[in-house]
């Protein structure tokens, strides 16, 4: 009889322990919900207070915007500039860290973000400068911001009224005309023949840089119309797509001569 009632006491605890573990683990998972939710909220209000910044910017005033930059630039120097395509949500500072990974999951605060920021390759080279201006942003699909809505541009529609970028430095605030829109992905190294185009920074010669263009253009959704020639600066904005396994959309663009 004693042993029964010390195998039914025995059960009785393991239910308890079980059900304190259940317990426990429900806690964290909605405190770390709790925390990320709460990350995702407070970037977001940061993201659409900088971006009162350059709302308030007087148009009229060409150098003003050039201003603005400089001033973020005090905050951290990693901001090289601001990325925005009119009438829509895209319009962010634009950093450069030592490694592509940093600004993946860190604001232009260098807080924590899963959102990340907008951040140029770290192999560009300002002293040149390099060809191709290649942005990377995340597409992250319970999110708004960073480059979500640049998968609007797998519609023509869309690009069409919404065919310019704007890129603003401490030193110019020029804008860029697309010439390409397509869907790509992460290739293979034993993969041959295939358009990695986020490996393009900097041509070595005019070939080189025919050879992005056009099978830039070849990839294309559709016809823009427009073509770079050797000697343009480009600009490629890059995120993930989710057509296939490591997708990825590129929004290709060349400067727009004064």
């Amino acid at each position: 009889m004693a042993k029964g009632k010390h195998e039914k006491k025995y059960k009785v605890n393991i239910k308890r322990l079980i059900l304190i573990i259940l317990i426990l683990v429900l806690i964290i998972s909605l405190s770390v919900a709790a925390y990320f939710l709460f990350n995702r909220y407070k970037n977001k209000k940061d993201n659409e207070e900088l971006k009162e910044i350059i709302n308030n910017v007087d148009e009229n005033k060409p150098n003003e915007r050039i201003e603005k930059v400089k001033e973020l630039q005090k905050e951290n120097s990693d901001i090289i500039g601001w990325l925005e395509i009119e009438n829509s949500n895209i319009s962010y500072p634009v950093l450069q860290g030592e490694d592509n990974d940093y600004y993946m999951t860190h604001n232009y605060k260098k807080e924590y973000s899963k959102d990340g920021s907008l951040f140029l390759d770290k192999d560009y080279d300002w002293s040149l400068p390099s060809t191709n201006l290649l942005i990377y942003g995340h597409n992250n699909m319970s999110s708004t911001e960073m480059f979500v809505g640049l998968m609007k541009y797998k519609e023509e529609s869309y690009y069409n009224d919404h065919k310019t970028i704007r890129f603003t430095t401490n030193e110019e605030d020029a804008k860029y005309e697309i010439i390409s829109v397509f869907l790509s992905r992460v290739y293979y190294k034993s993969e041959t023949n295939v358009f990695r185009y986020y490996y393009f920074i900097n041509a070595k010669d005019e070939t080189e840089f025919n050879d992005f263009v056009n099978n830039a253009k070849k990839a294309s959704l559709y016809d823009t119309g427009v073509t770079a020639e050797y000697g343009d600066q480009l600009l490629t904005l890059s995120t993930c797509s989710y057509h296939t396994t490591d997708g990825r959309l590129a929004v290709v663009a060349k400067k727009i001569k004064k």
